[in-house]
């Protein structure tokens, strides 16, 4: 069994709105093994991305605690954290946004060597950076050529070699594929995991995408308005699934199974709740079919098989 690189404790970020916060993340604690990959999942607006930069310190988050290779990174002194911080990268969703345009393809892989002093010497920069094309499928005539002369699937290629250039061990993916054909997504997702294979890379895999998550993930998390409804296995989770929000979710997968035209939808109906300091209770309720008055009771996440996770009274009686 691997042993666990990545783990929040009760994480928390609150943002300060006029009429009080927005409780984006909500008191998530998660496990990511070495090698492995853990699927975030929900609605925008659930809170992944701002789940996966407060892991990364980009947002500080505002509670709870986050430890890598079981230090807590949130009270290291600046200089330990920066040397962590090398091991610990981010693939941002746009990848064209997400690359400094005034910059060709040779210095923005070479930049994150250069602030991190992790290689030095211009010879040895130069190999390093040719390698990671090389590994990301970059051939080296796009050395001198800008963002805004490449396509997508190239520009993500680019995205993926600055984050893998400093040999990190976790890598959080906010949706890499989102905005990329259905063909280029396929290359990508089949970069990771060679990627992931060869350097026994641990993953965040942040989409809204299930077809992509089930090809990809180890275990997955589903997230609603900052909160874990339900965490298990893949495999679990699609044969088994628990909270009425899962199973929504699932049912609106498209098919091309005849056999399955008539398979039972769960059609979600009602109003998303404030997230503005949002009442104790299950934040789902208004939408939910099945709701009680239990539902106003706070949710804790209950185990009701092995490694399976559920926040619903319902589900785990």
């Amino acid at each position: 069994m691997s042993g666990v690189l990545v783990e929040t404790k009760n994480l928390k970020k609150y943002f300060p709105h006029k009429l009080g916060f927005v409780h984006a993340v909500d008191d998530v604690s998660l496990k990511i093994k070495k090698g492995e990959t853990l699927g975030v999942v929900g609605e925008s607006g659930c809170g992944k991305s701002t789940l996966g930069r407060a892991i990364l310190r980009l947002h500080e988050p505002t509670d709870g605690d986050v430890l890598f290779g079981g230090k807590s990174i949130l009270h290291m002194k600046k200089g330990d954290f920066r040397k962590i911080q090398t091991n610990m990268q981010m693939v941002f969703q746009d990848p064209y946004s997400s690359l400094n345009p005034r910059m060709s393809v040779n210095e923005l892989i070479a930049e994150p060597l250069k602030v991190c002093k992790t290689v030095t010497g211009r010879t040895a920069m130069a190999q390093k950076v040719r390698e990671t094309m090389e590994l990301c499928g970059l051939p080296e005539r796009y050395n001198n050529i800008y963002p805004h002369e490449m396509d997508g699937g190239r520009r993500q290629r680019v995205g993926l070699a600055r984050a893998l250039v400093l040999d990190p061990q976790f890598v959080v993916c906010d949706e890499p594929v989102s905005a990329l054909d259905v063909s280029i997504q396929a290359q990508i997702l089949n970069l990771l995991m060679d990627m992931q294979e060869r350097n026994n890379l641990s993953y965040m895999f942040i989409t809204h995408d299930l077809c992509v998550v089930r090809h990809i993930s180890n275990d997955i998390m589903v997230m609603y308005m900052g909160q874990v409804v339900e965490y298990a296995p893949k495999k679990e989770i699609f044969e088994h699934q628990a909270h009425p929000y899962t199973k929504a979710l699932l049912s609106a997968i498209p098919t091309t199974d005849l056999s399955r035209r008539n398979r039972q939808r769960h059609v979600l109906k009602g109003e998303v709740s404030n997230p503005i300091n949002p009442e104790p209770g299950c934040r789902f309720a208004p939408r939910c079919p099945y709701a009680s008055d239990k539902c106003k009771e706070p949710q804790v996440l209950t185990e009701i098989a092995p490694d399976h996770f559920v926040a619903c009274h319902e589900c785990c009686k």
